[in-house]
Formats: C-alpha cells, structure tokens, sequence
C-alpha cells in the first residue's frame, strides 16, 4: 500500500472510480470556482502537502468534535447532519466532481458553515488527519464493484480501514449503508478484522436507519428496485 513510486513520496495508489460524469452546468461551475477552495480542510493532496504535514483539526471547526463522510455522493446526507448537529464540524470526501458540485450548491442554499469539503481520495486525507481526531465516520452507498474480480477494489478492505481505524477516537462510530448482501458480507467480515466492533444485538439494529437519518438518492433507487438496505453501526473499542 504504501510503495513509494512517484517523485513527490507520494505512495502508488491506484484509483478505480470516475472523477467527471455529466457535462457540469454553468451554476455547477460556479461553485466549483468560487465556493469549493473556501471549504478546503486544508492542504491534503500530495502536490500541496508532500511532507504530510497534520491538519491542525481544532482550527479547522473552533475545536468542535471532528466527524467524517466517505464519498458523500451528492451531499444529501452530510448537508443534513451539518445542519442537524451545528456543534460538530465535518469533512465530506468525495472525488467525482460532479457530486462536489452538487453538495456545493446545497451548502450554499442551506447556508451551513461547519462543512469541508475534500473532492479527492479519502485514503489521502488519513494521511494528514491526526490519529484519533475523527469522532464519527459515515460510509454509505459506497460503489459495490459487483464483480467479484473487483472486490478488492471495495472501501472495505484492509487498504482503507486500517489508516480510518487509526484516524478515529477510541470509542468512536463508523456507519455503514449498502444494499448489496454481497458487500454486507463483506463488510462484516473485514470492518471487525480491522479492530472495529459490530454493536448489533438483532435485526432490527441492521434492518431500520438511524434515528437522524436522511435517505439519499442511492437508497431510493435501491428500494425502487426492490433492494434491502442494511444499515450497520461498528465501534472502535474505547
């Protein structure tokens, strides 16, 4: 995971989603390029941060509690919790540019000011996030890459987990959401492999959201088409 293989000390990386869609719209652009630098958590990308130099996360919020979203898609969920809990600071990472546009124009309609917004790769942000800073973490609808050849290219693997179990507070929470059994699966199997406990004393503790939950556009689709969400809440031991 960590090979160094770039000039900067960056480590090789491999990225397997998209970065653009859709031809983005005039107001989306907009947003890009006057809103999406004032939201910046900071210096986080290699080119920025070559010598990785930690995010100073008291400054970012005013010292309010750090929580985390892993690729919020097109921000429903994160502009909910940002303003359901205006004590907490969060970070949304997200590389496709079209779902940092989409959130951009919902913080600027909402009017939320305790969001950032990293539009990159999540594994780059563990790397400058301080250990045990992040409060709680959200990993919802995440890409299944169904085929089975590209499992490995999943969130829920050792590559991913272990640098978020680090960056995380003893005791902290990590949500995940899918409609996919075989990524449930999956989940399950790696998420407690990586340190993590699974609080479920039931079904019911998988089978219905949290109680400040907020469905995204990705739950719809899947319960349109007949797909069970699973939502499953997993601890770092305090």
């Amino acid at each position: 995971m960590t090979d160094t293989k770039h000039p900067s000390g960056a480590p090789w990386r491999n990225f397997y989603g998209r970065f653009k869609g859709k031809t983005l719209r005039p107001n989306q652009k907009d947003y890009l390029e006057h809103d999406l630098d004032a939201l910046s958590p900071g210096a986080v990308s290699w080119e920025e941060n070559p010598d990785r130099v930690q995010l100073d996360v008291d400054a970012i919020f005013d010292g309010k509690p750090l929580w985390l979203e892993i690729g919020f898609g097109g921000g429903e969920h994160l502009v909910h919790q940002a303003q359901t809990y205006p004590d907490v600071g969060i970070i949304g990472c997200e590389p496709f540019i079209n779902g940092v546009a989409m959130l951009l124009g919902k913080i600027r309609e909402s009017g939320v000011s305790n969001l950032r917004v990293h539009p990159g790769d999540a594994r780059n942000l563990f790397d400058v996030l301080p250990e045990g800073s992040v409060e709680k973490a959200f990993l919802l609808y995440p890409d299944p890459w169904p085929k089975k050849r590209h499992h490995r290219r999943r969130f829920v693997t050792q590559e991913h987990l272990e640098p978020l179990f680090h960056v995380l507070k003893p005791g902290a929470e990590f949500r995940v959401a899918t409609d996919i059994p075989d990524y449930v699966r999956q989940t399950l199997i790696e998420v407690p492999k990586a340190g993590f406990e699974w609080l479920a004393e039931g079904p019911g503790d998988w089978r219905h959201p949290w109680d400040d939950w907020h469905s995204t556009r990705y739950e719809m689709k899947a319960l349109r088409e007949g797909r069970m969400p699973h939502y499953m809440t997993f601890r770092k031991p305090a």
